[in-house]
């Protein structure tokens, strides 16, 4: 295999990895459905509900999605700036647009990554040492785990049908 070969395949890897569910349930799947009610619960013994959990890991994501692609990205406050002030979400369609929103973020993702003018392995120039690869890796990584805990949440609650 060419090294443009390799590289292609790397790429369509990395967007597929951040798109779908191999080895757990999807995200679509994830928040499908997902009763209103119980969405700003914690379930027990949890320190986060459903809601902090899915704009947590929309919140991350962006900030990882920006800071791959804008120089002048200045990320939030650690941690409070990653975590939404309450547990339940403020508004009946908080719910939706976040969810709407990660869906967004994720496709522009997967077109950065996609993109072949983006050296995957390139230093990002504004950044310390990270490439666009790892930033990929990072998305999919922290991405997965805190579906898994989304997903167990969910289960906690009563909610799940998966």
């Amino acid at each position: 295999m060419s090294d443009h070969a390799s590289i292609s395949a790397l790429r369509k890897q990395l967007a597929e990895t951040l798109r779908s569910s191999h080895a757990h349930a999807d995200f679509a799947q994830s928040v499908k459905d997902f009763p209103a009610p119980l969405r700003g619960k914690r379930p027990e013994g949890s320190p986060h509900s459903p809601w902090e959990l899915l704009e947590h890991m929309r919140i991350a994501q962006w900030d990882i999605l920006e800071f791959s692609r804008k120089g002048e990205h200045e990320s939030p406050k650690w941690p409070e700036g990653y975590w939404p002030k309450s547990p339940e979400p403020p508004d009946e369609k908080a719910w939706d647009r976040s969810v709407h929103q990660y869906q967004q973020d994720t496709d522009a993702f997967c077109k950065l990554i996609e993109d072949e003018s983006n050296d995957l392995f390139a230093k990002i120039p504004h950044g310390d040492g990270q490439t666009l690869l790892r930033e990929a890796l990072l998305a999919a990584d922290h991405n997965a785990y805190h579906l898994g805990q989304l997903v167990l949440a969910r289960r906690l609650l009563g909610a799940w049908k998966g």
